[in-house]
């Protein structure tokens, strides 16, 4: 066997030192990417379990926002029924003060068509008459019915008035006026209910 030389030897003992330093470099560079792919691993893990989290988070204010919408449906519905319920009770009974009202005014009538029988004095019957048409105007004006100024020689409102025909103005100022009432009209509180039937000059 052929000695080597002290050179040889030398590269042998380099090349060595460098095949473990690579081997060792090898080693720690295996090491760092294990733990670097561990690291990673971790983060990841963690970041799923925060989605995990952040997605249970919002499925419970879902849910929340769910079951209020719902409760606040119900209560809607439910207060929808009642006013409606209540609406159709206040139609049924709107009138029911008003023909409170008049039922004195209706035995009155009763009343006097009894009398007519045993009354021969005209006179007598006229004033019974006035008297339950007073009453009944009375009653009515105390539910807010107004009867509506419209007497000859005022001007044509066409806002409270209906013109029913046109005469030649029997005088030079009532041109463009009223000039005579067929029928009266009435308010209820500020509302025109009927509107007065009129005939005007021309």
């Amino acid at each position: 066997m052929k000695k080597k030389n002290t050179k040889e030897e030398v590269n042998d003992v380099v090349e060595n030192n460098i095949v473990e330093e690579v081997e060792n470099n090898d080693t720690e560079v295996q090491q760092e990417i294990l733990e670097t792919e561990e690291e990673e691993k971790e983060e990841t893990e963690e970041i799923e379990i925060e989605e995990v989290s952040e997605l249970d988070k919002i499925k419970d204010e879902l849910a929340e926002a769910k079951d209020k919408y719902l409760r606040l449906y119900s209560e809607f519905d439910n207060y929808r029924r009642r006013t409606s319920k209540e609406k159709l009770e206040l139609v049924k009974t709107a009138n029911e003060d008003l023909i409170s009202a008049l039922l004195p005014v209706i035995d009155d009538f009763e009343r006097a068509e009894k009398s007519f029988d045993d009354e021969s004095d005209i006179k007598a019957i006229t004033e019974g008459v006035k008297l339950i048409a007073n009453k009944l105007i009375s009653s009515l004006e105390q539910k807010g019915l107004k009867v509506m100024d419209s007497e000859a020689g005022i001007d044509f409102d066409p806002e409270i008035h209906e013109a029913i025909t046109q005469i030649p103005a029997p005088q030079k100022k009532l041109k463009g006026k009223v000039v005579d009432v067929i029928e009266k009209g009435y308010f209820l509180g500020e509302k025109v209910i009927r509107f007065a039937k009129v005939v005007t000059g021309n």
